[in-house]
């Protein structure tokens, strides 16, 4: 018997356990957990895991990981999936929908999941039958609806030891089921969040030249640190300053003693996430300086922007292209935070987002409740995993006869 590649013998592993991983995706859906919450979702991944021989390396709470095949001294290739869900109410009235009111999957997590789980599951039916020559990681991991993201903790607690590089999936409900969208470098923004608390007097607002407007001041803010950023921050890094919030007053003829802002800075810029927080500052002094109010600025560090590596983006490149030559799409930078960041600040690797929409219909989006997915964006996914490792055993193959 020949020995087929991963790519091959996971695809017809699909093909026989499709009914199978449905019913996983289901359950997972059907029993959403928010983040550092997930108990049960973990005790579910490590009984399918164990069913299948897997012996699941469980983190301090929730979560866990697994290796398959060797340690090498290329080091194990890695692929990581978010296992929380939101608080969001699911209104899809599908049968399978949410058992946990005001919690749901509606940024696709349960599809991610159950991508790393058919994965790591086949790769070990693999393995039993064809040993690998490199290691695999599947990395299960919490809380990446939270500031700052799980992924720190998860790093923290050793699984990127021994990982040569990393990649993941994320769906895109605004491609089609199928396409796999590609970018090298920025693919997702550093996501920071503004708080300014201001202070004055108060006063009476017939005579404001006797005390200091906070109205004023917030406005001034609002009005004009976007646009001094805009000329403090090359435009071509994506730089983005917008105001979620402001509230202050309690009658038209009366200056408020307090008043507060917030908002979101994000960038596609790595270097100017390093300094922005400090270019921030100063300017909120000098915009606030002329109206005499005093202000408290809380600057929250969020996640860095998402750095595809080229050599791991054109390795998953060559993997879809092995699938199916017409299934790659160039996807646009986008301004929302991913804490897969984080991995990518001590290893290569490379986030694609996935096509789930199903071709009819409306586009839903993420992050609200009427997210539907198309689940063939499973198969997909798994298969498109299994395609990098036999691109990357096949690399490691040529550079090791090359030597």
């Amino acid at each position: 018997m020949t020995q087929p590649t991963v790519s091959e013998f996971v695809n017809d592993w699909f093909d026989t356990h499709r009914s199978e991983i449905i019913g996983w995706r289901r359950h997972i859906h059907s029993h959403p957990e928010t983040s550092n919450q997930e108990f049960e979702t973990t005790n579910y991944l490590a009984k399918i895991l164990g069913e299948y021989g897997v012996e699941a390396q469980r983190f301090p709470e929730t979560g866990l990981m697994v290796d398959i095949g060797p340690d090498t001294e290329e080091g194990r290739i890695a692929f990581r999936a978010d296992i929380d869900a939101l608080p969001v109410q699911e209104v899809t009235g599908l049968e399978y929908s949410s058992q946990t009111p005001g919690v749901s999957h509606s940024c696709g997590h349960d599809v991610h999941t159950t991508i790393a789980l058919g994965v790591a599951c086949a790769v070990a039916d693999y393995n039993r039958e064809f040993p690998l020559s490199i290691g695999v990681r599947v990395i299960f991991q919490p809380a990446e609806e939270v500031w700052v993201g799980g992924a720190t903790d998860v790093i923290e607690w050793g699984a990127l030891e021994g990982v040569h590089s990393i990649y993941a999936v994320h769906v895109e409900p605004k491609l089609r089921v199928g396409r796999i969208g590609l970018r090298a470098g920025a693919i997702t923004s550093a996501t920071d969040i503004v708080e300014i608390d201001i202070k004055g007097p108060g006063g009476h607002t017939s005579r404001p030249h006797l005390s200091a407007d906070v109205i004023y001041a917030m406005s001034k803010v609002v009005t004009d640190l976007p646009a001094l950023l805009s000329r403090r921050v090359d435009p071509r890094t994506g730089t983005v300053l917008v105001f979620g919030t402001i509230n202050s007053g309690y009658a038209p003829n009366a200056i408020p003693q307090t008043g507060s802002i917030s908002g979101t800075l994000r960038t596609a810029d790595i270097g100017i996430w390093r300094e922005i927080s400090g270019i921030f500052q100063e300017l909120v002094e000098q915009v606030l300086a002329p109206t005499g109010v005093k202000h408290e600025l809380t600057y929250h560090r969020g996640v860095p922007p998402v750095l595809n590596d080229d050599v791991a983006t054109a390795l998953i490149a060559s993997a879809a292209k092995a699938i199916d030559p017409q299934s790659i799409v160039q996807a646009p930078q986008s301004s929302g935070g991913e804490d897969f960041s984080w991995y990518l600040e001590h290893v290569p690797g490379s986030m694609v987002r996935l096509g789930c929409w199903s071709g009819d219909g409306d586009m839903h989006d993420l992050h609200q409740g009427d997210l539907v997915v198309d689940e063939r964006a499973i198969g997909v996914g798994i298969k498109l995993f299994s395609s990098v490792i036999s691109q990357f055993m096949t690399a490691i193959e040529e550079e090791a006869t090359k030597s």
